[in-house]
């Protein structure tokens, strides 16, 4: 096997490198600090296999399907974030925006569920689009003025992520009934939660937004490598300039990229409103949701499959924390697990050529 191959090949397996890479570094820093590693890997354990190893060999059941049923509602609107960013990415845009698009997501989904009601036939689809839509314009703003004016879209998307948090929050006050912290709930026509999810999920949150997860990982893959648009969003993102020399609207397909990008983190705040609380939120600072999107995306290579197993991990993660934090560990380790595990995402080149100069030394 010549050097390309193996360089292709590491390339592949860099993500799985820097995962176990990050949960070295953790078990490391847990070892000098004077915890027990095994917490970690116990604590990880339950969060994705629903296992608890503690228990094995007593009364107490060992599998819970309840922290399984967490586990994917954590995830699900951390992998919507990170198919938004994963797809700006892919034509050469960097999404940092997805934080306040999942806002508006969230507003204009509270606003279709608190103001109107009717059969759930109609008005959950158009509660779903709502927040689709509204996520899709404020990407379309950034996308728009980057096509039309050449204004970075890094600078416009962290802008625009402070004026959806107070725009957001100063409507949801609007709203008929409102307090200053949350809407009124909305109509349960409006809602994806289910009583049936979550009885047979141990009564956790689960809820129907899965669908719309699986939907659109499918959109995701189709669009980038099934369809004559998406070849050509991959160009830009490739060599714009060589795009623009084959003929191929470079500024038209970065707006509609941006948009595209902007529904999913839409759909990530639907998932939210109407899958998870039920209700509109007035947040004071920024829940994360759309820079941990950021990570998902980088760790799954800016695919739809990568973001779909990155996602689940940053979420297991975030479900291990309290397991850790019950035997008195602090949470700081999962963070720094998560941040490691970026950074060496981040460094998948120097890693690699280090790889290979071992190799060829060896």
């Amino acid at each position: 096997m010549d050097d390309r191959s193996r360089l292709k090949k590491l390339n592949r397996w860099m993500p799985v490198i820097a995962v176990l890479l990050g949960f070295l570094l953790g078990a490391l820093i847990m070892v000098v600090t004077g915890e027990n590693p095994l917490i970690l890997f116990k604590s990880m354990v339950r969060a994705v296999l629903g296992l608890n190893l503690d228990n094995i060999g007593t009364d107490k059941p060992v599998f819970s399907v309840r922290t399984l049923a967490t586990l994917l509602v954590y995830a699900m609107p951390i992998i919507m974030t990170g198919l938004s960013v994963a797809f700006a990415f892919r034509t050469g845009l960097f999404n940092i925006g997805a934080e306040g698009q999942v806002l508006v997501g969230s507003m204009a989904a509270a606003v279709i569920g608190v103001l109107f009601d009717g059969p759930a036939l109609l008005l959950l689809p158009a509660t779903v689009l709502g927040g689709a839509l509204a996520g899709a314009i404020w990407g379309f703003i950034a996308g728009y003025l980057k096509a039309k004016y050449n204004v970075h879209e890094v600078v416009v998307t962290i802008m625009l992520n402070y004026t959806a948090r107070y725009l957001s929050n100063y409507v949801l006050k609007a709203l008929p009934g409102s307090s200053s912290n949350e809407t009124v709930r909305l109509h349960e026509n409006a809602l994806l939660q289910s009583k049936f999810l979550s009885e047979m999920t141990g009564r956790s949150q689960f809820h129907w937004g899965f669908i719309i997860v699986i939907i659109s990982i499918i959109i995701f893959s189709y669009i980038i490598n099934k369809t004559t648009f998406g070849y050509e969003l991959k160009a830009v993102g490739y060599n714009p300039h060589a795009a623009e020399y084959a003929g191929m609207k470079v500024k038209r397909n970065a707006a509609l990229s941006m948009a595209i990008a902007g529904a999913f983190s839409g759909l990530a705040g639907v998932l939210l409103v109407s899958g998870l609380f039920g209700k509109g939120r007035v947040l004071v600072s920024f829940e994360n949701y759309g820079f941990d999107g950021i990570a998902v995306a980088l760790i799954g290579g800016n695919t739809a499959i990568g973001s779909l197993f990155s996602g689940l991990l940053l979420a297991a993660l975030k479900v291990a924390q309290p397991f850790m934090t019950a035997q008195k560990v602090p949470d700081a380790i999962a963070v720094i697990i998560s941040a490691s595990i970026i950074v060496f995402v981040a460094m998948k080149t120097g890693l690699v050529e280090m790889i290979m100069k071992v190799r060829r030394a060896k």
